[in-house]
């Protein structure tokens, strides 16, 4: 057994504390030793946590999956890769009552305490019952469970004191199932939740993300911050529909918390066994990074079970130890590089010991291996772009366009928004007779070709409409949400504009129909490629130049709907001459949107804008808050009693269409 250090011990509470300077001592040459100059001790900045009495706590059989020996082996791999005496110990304590109430109920720690007082029969007797909660208890269960909660509290308040940067708690049993009211999973006491909970309580710190890559989701700590917005839990985890351990829905892409910690509970939860480095690393600089370095937390804590190790016959995945070893470095770089890693789970003690040492090297500095390029698979890639759907709700860093996976069978699939634009181009040939009109370029056309339309009387009707959109709103209708399966017969499209431009048909109006949702580049962009804003406002300006000013039209107004209001504005910015001179009225229809603003500098272009101009906004809109302000700058600016920004254009229409009668006829005042 890997738990005595020859002549190096002494004892603290009751506990086995080993001595830096009898292992540097052993490390120097007789001649250094006999050195009449004192050997000062180096600065440690990490420190390690352990105790061979965590080993008393082990199944009657010996045959369990979380035996003794998974401590040994880590601290035995580390201290063979002469990192050890590298590192300082930290010494550990048993979990006082006060400090677990924390987190667990007194019914819970009672529960606990009750295990060292019973009898050998009780133990046989009860075996059924600890069964059903995936548990074994004898003995010395509750020692064992009490040091490796108080030794996590101290790995972190050591960190947070600022004593060392880093800490790596090597401790048994484990924790993260633990809930407040019951132990279960391997777990007593959720030995990093009530070490965070100390770590708020009793030092500077206050903001802390948990960062869980046990294979099992960690429900006891979710638990414990579900409802609290100063602690962050990102969890990557196997659930397969909620079938894999623990079960149930706690651990789906839809549970992020509540009341004030809602956003704050991140679950990237992997469908099936397998996993490997690139899907960690993919969900890592995807989502894990963004939201972390979002929050800034003051210190990190890692549940590090490597049980998703490759060779751990529980997890079934294939991280490597130069896996763990990135994800590792990634998160040094958070809170100051304050990193404390507290064991959890793992059972194959080759891989277990490998991947923890992998994880040490990090903590003592040493830069990650080299890993080989990798792709993360398309079960990867499709749940944390899932994953980065649901946490953008929260999070302004996470981007899920950036990571939307791509069809292997690309150059055969058509997108769902290309699919929708060939409809709308198809309904408004059909419907009206109305023509695509040629963008000259080649980059416009790449981006907007079949999204500039107008009817057959555009270059020679008095009065041209020009509106400018993106397409309509697919509505659809899941099967169920943990699914994400498309219930495909009661999903559709919200077309906002057919009203519109039936009336502007009606009325012998010509029409310049333009969506300015453009098209990703098919090949590489240009260098330097711009915004999708710069691109919205460059066609609306080529359109300008090249159409609507040599056409004969001696009235044009303006509609702009949702994201096509900015791009408007952007086209008068840069015209405003030829707005006063040409356009009639300018109609935006913002909704929610925030209302875009004529610039400061032009007094005539402001005073143009206000007597022309309505501007239709949702009663709740943040312009009417009481600290807000609206301008001249803005417009005239109404209210439009609909909350819903879909049908906020069909419920204005009757007020656009008179304020256009009105501008053509000059009545407007």
């Amino acid at each position: 057994m890997d738990g005595q250090v020859a002549g190096a011990s002494m004892d603290v509470d009751g506990e086995e504390f080993h001595q830096d300077q009898v292992l540097i001592q052993r490390s120097l040459s007789p001649v250094q030793r006999a050195s009449s100059v004192p050997h000062r001790l180096p600065h440690f900045t990490v420190g390690y946590v352990y105790s061979s009495d965590m080993m008393l706590h082990a199944s009657e059989t010996g045959q369990h999956p979380e035996q003794p020996e998974r401590i040994a082996r880590i601290r035995m791999a580390i201290r063979d890769a002469n990192l050890l005496q590298q590192m300082k110990q930290i010494p550990i304590r048993p979990v006082k009552k006060d400090e677990a109430l924390l987190v667990h109920s007194q019914e819970h720690w009672h529960k606990v305490l009750a295990i060292q007082s019973m009898t050998q029969s009780e133990i046989v007797e009860s075996e059924a019952y600890y069964e059903s909660l995936s548990l074994y208890v004898m003995s010395g269960t509750t020692r064992a469970a009490r040091l490796s909660c108080g030794g996590v509290i101290e790995a972190c308040l050591t960190v947070a004191r600022g004593e060392l940067k880093k800490s790596f708690a090597i401790v048994r049993p484990p924790g993260h199932h633990a809930e407040p009211e019951e132990h279960m999973g391997f777990c007593f006491f959720n030995n990093v939740a009530v070490a965070a909970k100390v770590t708020q309580m009793l030092t500077p710190v206050k903001k802390i993300l948990i960062l869980d890559w046990d294979v099992h989701h960690g429900n006891g700590t979710q638990r414990a911050f579900n409802d609290d917005g100063s602690v962050l839990y990102i969890s990557l985890h196997r659930y397969e529909r909620g079938q894999f351990y623990p079960c149930g829905p706690f651990g789906s892409m839809e549970s992020s918390g509540e009341g004030a910690g809602l956003g704050y509970s991140v679950n990237i939860p992997w469908p099936r066994k397998g996993m490997s480095d690139a899907d960690y690393i993919h969900a890592f600089q995807q989502v894990v990074m963004p939201i972390g370095m979002e929050f800034a937390p003051d210190l990190v804590i890692i549940s590090a079970g490597f049980d998703a190790a490759a060779g751990d016959d529980l997890g079934e995945c294939f991280v490597s130890p130069a896996g763990y070893a990135h994800m590792t470095h990634m998160l040094s770089g958070l809170a100051g590089g304050n990193l404390v890693v507290a064991l959890e789970g793992g059972y194959n003690l080759d891989s277990i010991s490998n991947s923890a040492l992998a994880v040490a090297r990090i903590l003592l500095g040493e830069a990650p291996p080299e890993l080989p390029p990798m792709v993360a698979s398309e079960t990867g890639a499709e749940t944390v772009w899932q994953v980065a759907m649901e946490q953008s709700k929260y999070w302004k860093s996470v981007n899920p366009k950036a990571c939307e996976p791509r069809e292997e069978a690309e150059e055969i699939t058509f997108s769902i928004p290309e699919i929708l634009k060939a409809h709308r181009q198809h309904f408004l040939y059909t419907q009206y007779q109305m023509l695509q009109i040629p963008l000259m370029t080649k980059t416009f056309e790449e981006r907007f070709g079949t999204q500039v339309m107008c009817t057959s009387d555009f270059l020679e009707n008095p009065t041209i409409i020009v509106f400018v959109h993106e397409f309509g709103n697919l509505r659809i209708e899941l099967d169920g949400k943990p699914t994400c399966d498309v219930h495909m017969e009661n999903s559709y499209l919200i077309d906002f504009s057919k009203e519109l431009i039936s009336w502007v048909r009606k009325e012998n109006y010509a029409l310049l129909d333009v969506n300015v949702f453009p098209r990703p580049f098919a090949s590489p962009p240009p260098r330097g490629h711009k915004h999708v804003d710069s691109w919205s406002r460059d066609v609306l300006t080529y359109l300008w130049d090249n159409y609507l000013q040599l056409s004969g039209a001696k009235n044009i107004i303006l509609i702009g709907h949702g994201p096509g209001c900015h791009a408007l504005m952007e086209l008068i910015e840069s015209r405003p001459a030829n707005m006063i001179r040409y356009v009639d009225a300018v109609i935006q229809v913002v909704g929610s949107m925030k209302i875009p603003l004529i610039p400061k500098d032009s007094e005539r272009l402001r005073a143009w804008y206000f007597k022309n101009s309505i501007v239709c906004v949702h009663p709740e809109h943040p312009a009417f808050a009481p600290e807000a302000k609206i301008l001249k700058r803005h417009g005239r600016v109404l209210q439009i009693d609909e909350s819903k920004p879909i049908k906020l254009i069909m419920k204005a229409l009757p007020l656009i269409r008179e304020h256009i009668k009105q501008s053509l006829s000059g009545k407007l005042q």
